[in-house]
């Protein structure tokens, strides 16, 4: 949990180290969000379906989902970069998650050997999809092998695709609306839109920390106990 708060808050020290970076040196006059998106469109149509599958394909190739989510907000902005990187993750998700029940079954199983993958599996036969409501929410494992463990237990797909596709979205609209506003922050201007990027963010990285909090003070034992 620790771990994936201080990696959130990190990109946004860089970000803002970027930001000033480019308001000294005069760079941030090159940038034009507009025209970003201009040059996106000169795919024509097909560039959020090129952007779609491009997410689609990255949680299976275990690539890092954070970045592509940035350049939606900043391709797409904040209504469009939801919904396309909203349908380009969850498809990613539940493309992995196939993967690993019908195709790589074996090569996956080799992948997940340690003792919490298999109380993970333990968990999900107890809970169900509230094991992946709950995970979606509080960051415990690695999102892409995360996709690839759920394959390997019984939940249902479509208990899985649902859950995944609601838990993941608080996230997935703080950062969009945070990266909607970056190439304004470059040049140095704080949009509104920019603070409620930014405070959602800080909310949802903090999720892992006030249920760590309150599950102590209550002494419960929760899904992550057993996973």
């Amino acid at each position: 949990m620790k771990t994936n708060m201080m990696n959130r808050i990190l990109l946004l020290s860089v970000i803002a180290a970027m930001a000033l970076a480019f308001r000294i040196t005069g760079a941030a006059r090159y940038l034009d969000q507009e025209a970003l998106r201009q040059g996106m469109e000169s795919f024509g149509g097909l560039a959020p379906f090129v952007y779609m599958l491009i997410y689609a394909l990255a949680p299976s190739l275990l690539l890092p989902g954070l970045p592509i989510t940035i350049a939606g907000g900043v391709l797409f902005g904040p209504f469009w970069g939801i919904i396309y990187t909203t349908i380009g993750s969850t498809s990613g998700a539940c493309l992995a998650f196939l993967v690993a029940r019908y195709v790589a079954r074996e090569w996956v199983e080799g992948k997940l050997l340690s003792p919490q993958w298999r109380r993970l599996d333990a968990s999900v036969e107890t809970h169900g999809w509230k094991v992946v409501a709950f995970t979606r929410l509080i960051p415990l494992f690695p999102f892409n092998l995360l996709n690839y463990a759920f394959g390997l237990t019984r939940i249902k797909f479509l208990h899985y695709a649902v859950a995944t596709f609601l838990c993941m979205l608080p996230a997935c609209i703080a950062f969009i609306v945070f990266s909607s506003s970056l190439l304004d922050l470059l040049r140095g201007k704080v949009s509104l839109t920019f603070v409620a990027g930014l405070g959602l963010i800080i909310l949802v990285s903090l999720l892992p920390l006030l249920y760590g909090r309150y599950k102590k003070k209550e002494g419960i034992h929760g899904y992550d106990s057993e996973v």
